[in-house]
């Protein structure tokens, strides 16, 4: 008699729900109407810990909101913005809710949303809040601007940050440095020429380069945009004759999926993505999603919209983050309810980047490594999300590409195969070793004794490097 063995995952098709918002003393007269209002959603963003407690009631006890009050002044990197849409899918899966108080607290502190979304004090690492090499722009995206707010990272794509703001701040967000407001940590950078004079730089760029083909039009967040003025941007850039790929980056399409699904939106992704078709042009909107619990059936409903008003492919980014999708579980829910119900197809997983106090949602890249062995084989090859290391000065890698791993100190070391803009005349460019770091707490004793020895972080550095080296050279010579 043979015994059926369970799956390390069993795939189960699941139906959508909308969490009912009643459910909060604050929005507990809000009507559908009002709910499906991209005016009213905007309009009542919770911005602060006062707006927060209206919406909640007494829910949450003062504890929890002395946690987040100290977050804001002492860790915070982003400003607090959350559309009731995206607050609404936190504990939203529980049913009836847990009564108020400390139970309530309990479940709302360990709601995968609110750990990315809402960060608390006492979610950040106290013994490494940030890796030594953290910095405020971690993928050095303004030292390649082409033009202000225009980076020329890759051969053949480019970067265009439209504005900088978004209808919601994530508190990992990697353009941290210029993406909303500033925070008690972080004075934002400010975009210095006005839009109209920004815009027709880019696109006066675009047009001297022809070997740019791939356009990210981003932010900050497009939805963003009076549609009237991305419309008239996105025409202008049809007109280009090189430009091949525009894609649309906006994680609005689940925070706010009511602004996608506004009439005048609609419309006009319309006719941009006709004029694209007709040019052969490939349009696509890229969202980002982190968990299940925030695919809602107005979430599918704005995605299938702008599918059939043209655009030919939606498609997610999200990030791993410890405490929200750092399990093949997790990510394979949010995959298949992604791609079973909302059409959008997942397409990457970014490593966490390494901004400051980023530490306690980064995973390391072996554990990165894990997770994406362990999702193969469930998903269509084409909805398989490949799970990426956004290398400083280097680009999107798969997790499997590093050139060697020292597992010990951390520190993974990557070649590239392409100059960036500002290494044109970089002879050593391709040969040389580019670093990322796993988060110290996740070394063995001996690696975190290494790095808490370290009185210049980049000296350590730079010996690491050396090390590797000489250690390839010599099994290359073994070999030989």
């Amino acid at each position: 008699m043979t015994t059926s063995v369970e799956q390390p995952y069993a795939y189960r098709q699941r139906e959508l729900v909308e969490p009912d918002w009643r459910r909060f003393s604050g929005w507990r007269e809000v009507t559908q109407a009002d709910w499906r209002s991209a005016q009213w959603q905007r309009a009542h963003c919770v911005k602060n810990l006062a707006q927060l407690r209206e919406v909640m009631g007494d829910l949450l006890t003062d504890d929890f909101y002395a946690d987040l009050e100290r977050d804001q002044g002492e860790r915070a990197t982003m400003s607090m913005l959350l559309p009731p849409q995206m607050l609404n899918t936190m504990v939203s899966t529980l049913g009836e809710l847990p009564a108020a108080g400390a139970e309530f607290t309990d479940a709302f502190r360990a709601d995968p949303v609110r750990r990315y979304m809402l960060p608390v004090f006492s979610d950040r690492r106290s013994d490494w809040p940030s890796h030594p090499f953290a910095s405020r722009d971690s993928l050095h995206e303004h030292d390649m601007w082409a033009v202000e707010g225009l980076t020329h990272r890759y051969p053949t794509k480019v970067l265009a940050e439209m504005l900088p703001t978004c209808p919601q701040y994530c508190g990992h967000c990697t353009r941290m440095d210029l993406v909303g407001n500033s925070t008690p940590q972080i004075a934002k950078l400010k975009l210095q020429g006005k839009p109209v004079d920004r815009y027709a730089a880019m696109l006066d760029y675009l047009q001297r380069t022809p070997a740019v083909r791939d356009v990210v039009v981003s932010g900050g967040d497009v939805a963003n945009m009076p549609w009237k003025n991305l419309e008239g941007f996105l025409d202008k850039l049809l007109n280009i004759e090189n430009i091949r790929d525009i894609r649309l980056a906006t994680k609005a399409l689940m925070g706010l999926p009511q602004h996608w699904l506004q009439d005048d939106v609609v419309e006009g992704v319309g006719r941009v993505a006709a004029k694209a078709r007709a040019r052969g042009v490939s349009l696509a909107i890229h969202t980002h999603v982190n968990h299940a619990e925030s695919v809602t059936p107005l979430v599918a409903e704005a995605a299938k919209a702008m599918l059939e008003a043209g655009v030919r492919d939606v498609r997610n980014q999200g990030v791993l983050m410890r405490g929200v999708n750092d399990t093949s579980v997790d990510l394979l829910d949010l995959c298949f309810a992604l791609q079973d119900n909302a059409m959008i197809t997942p397409y990457y997983f970014y490593m966490c980047d390494m901004i400051p106090f980023s530490e306690h949602w980064r995973l390391s890249l072996q554990e990165a490594q894990e997770l994406q062995h362990a999702i193969l084989g469930y998903l269509p090859g084409f909805a398989t999300p490949r799970i990426v290391c956004d290398v400083p000065f280097v680009g999107k890698r798969w997790v499997h590409q590093e050139d060697s791993y020292d597992r010990v100190r951390g520190m993974s070391f990557w070649r590239k195969n392409y100059r960036t803009s500002i290494e044109a005349e970089d002879v050593d460019a391709l040969s040389r070793e580019y670093v990322y770091y796993d988060p110290i707490y996740t070394l063995p004793a001996d690696g975190q004794a290494w790095w808490r020895e370290q009185g210049d972080a980049l000296a350590a550095h730079d010996a690491a490097i050396a090390r590797a080296t000489a250690s390839r050279e010599a099994s290359a010579l073994a070999l030989g």
